[in-house]
């Protein structure tokens, strides 16, 4: 069982002005480092961007309870897909999200690191991140919530610990 955050780099982009136009966005490296040193972290990760209980249910119920967990001492909420910069950032203005940090992890190295990446395959998906959440402090996972059933080409997509509301009771009984 993993205990600490793989160290990654992930391809992001932000925006930067000086550039102009109607993509003013450029490429940066965000390193685990970046995220997760000296910081608490709620972090989710799901099988895709604009998919059904993804879009539906995972990222709006955290970017709701999101003033909830930075009363609670979380740094930031991060939801992790195996997507691209560009997706991710087209989804967030889709999903109206404001809060919620979406990383995207285009190559899936974290995800693999994590443990996390399966087959989706017969979905149309090929590799995705399983759906799981947990809490980091520091680097180090305090709590992980993976969905039952992990394995390639799962004919279902459970949802039941993953979701914003068990990670918010795991941390009030943590007070």
């Amino acid at each position: 069982m993993i205990t600490h955050v793989p160290d990654v780099t992930f391809k992001t982009r932000v925006r930067d002005e000086s550039i102009g136009g109607e993509n003013p966005f450029k490429w940066y490296d965000l390193t685990t480092d970046e995220l997760f040193a000296n910081k608490k972290v709620v972090v989710f990760s799901l099988p895709g961007a604009f998919t059904p209980t993804c879009s539906t249910s995972h990222l709006p119920r955290y970017e709701e309870l999101y003033n909830e967990f930075k009363a609670l001492g979380v740094d930031e909420v991060v939801c992790v897909s195996v997507n691209d910069a560009f997706v991710m950032y087209q989804w967030g203005l889709k999903q109206g999200r404001e809060n919620v940090f979406l990383l995207p992890d285009g190559n899936g190295e974290f995800t693999r690191k994590m443990g996390m990446l399966v087959d989706k395959s017969n979905l149309g998906f090929g590799m995705r991140s399983w759906r799981y959440s947990m809490y980091v402090d520091n680097k180090e996972i305090k709590k992980l919530f993976s969905e039952p059933g992990f394995d390639d080409n799962c004919p279902t997509d459970p949802f039941g610990v993953s979701d914003a509301d068990t990670m918010l009771e795991y941390l009030k009984s943590q007070k």
